[in-house]
């Protein structure tokens, strides 16, 4: 099979199409033939080395996609050759042909397009518990979305807005604002902006929102200025650089609640994964979750993809075709 590697750690020039064994078939896992790949930032961080790969080179980056089974391990249960079905976190998925574990796949249903799948597990099952677990979104809440033009920020404005909350977004420039309103937020700042100021006065009591979501880390004291008095604040995700010290004094002085969000804690066994990916699929049918039209490169054009990825120029999802 051909499969995007990489023998050592660095750019997107490290990265080749090669012909490489085909996965080794385990009793209890399917071999899929994949029809889309999604593309996320720890691809990247793993090519530049920043987190730990084990084993030896040639490494193959990508745990995100969708496809049709190909093989059956003798153990399998439930699921045939020719079966649709996607991922959120199998390894080695930049690849014609990948070995899933039979606890990590997730059913396709028919209506759903494998580019759809590969564009929305990922960053929907966060999105998904962020909104049902790190805190539930009700009907009347003011939510702040960090980020709110990139994966995880549309979906979030979105599955808030389907809950009747009242989103504000954060964005880096004009252009991506014009996206995080098109998603559904009711207004959009600019980070340039003084912008925890402009949350109290956008905020209908003038106290602050209700609930922050920071995936961003070095604004994390400033997500704490901008939620009310009893607000919580979420913490997700360091694009923007460590976060500061947090005093508990403070916490205790506000009442404010400061709790984190690792999707890997909140999706622990194969009826999650199924349950919250079947939910996802369920607001897409509603009409509440709008996917943007993935940018889609092939295997072969992998570092052109990666240089895309990097850049931040892009807002939708960009998905690798074997």
């Amino acid at each position: 099979m051909k499969a995007l590697v990489f023998d050592r750690f660095g750019g997107p020039e490290v990265l080749e199409l090669r012909e490489i064994p085909d996965p080794i078939l385990l009793a209890d896992s399917v071999i899929v033939r994949m029809k889309a790949i999604g593309l996320n930032f720890a691809d990247v961080y793993r090519r530049k080395g920043n987190y730990h790969l084990a084993g030896q080179p040639p490494y193959i980056l990508g745990y995100e996609g969708a496809g049709v089974i190909e093989h059956i391990g003798p153990d399998v249960i439930g699921l045939k050759v020719g079966d649709r079905v996607a991922f959120a976190d199998v390894p080695f998925a930049n690849a014609e042909l990948v070995a899933v574990s039979t606890d990590r796949i997730i059913p396709l249903p028919s209506d759903i397009s494998f580019d759809q799948a590969a564009s929305l597990l990922l960053q929907g099952l966060t999105a998904h518990y962020l909104t049902n677990d790190s805190y539930h979104v009700q009907a009347g809440d003011e939510v702040l979305v960090h980020a709110a033009a990139g994966g995880v920020g549309q979906l979030l404005v979105q599955l808030c807005k389907a809950k009747g909350a009242r989103v504000l977004g954060l964005t880096s420039s004009p252009g991506k604002r014009e996206k995080a309103l098109q998603v559904g937020c009711d207004e959009v700042l600019l980070y340039d902006s003084d912008w925890p100021e402009m949350v109290h006065h956008w905020s209908k009591q003038g106290q602050g929102v209700d609930i922050a979501y920071d995936s961003i880390g070095s604004t994390l004291m400033d997500s704490f200025s901008s939620v009310m008095v009893k607000g919580i604040v979420v913490f997700y995700g360091m694009a923007g650089g460590e976060p500061p010290l947090i005093d508990p004094r403070m916490l205790m002085d506000t009442s404010k609640t400061l709790t984190g969000g690792d999707l890997w804690n909140h999706i622990t066994t194969h009826q999650d994964r199924i349950e919250r990916a079947s939910a996802l699929f369920a607001e897409i049918r509603q009409g509440n979750l709008h996917l943007e039209i993935p940018t889609k490169f092939s295997l072969a054009e992998g570092a052109d993809a990666h240089r895309l990825l990097e850049s931040r120029k892009s807002t939708g999802k960009i998905l690798l075709l074997p």
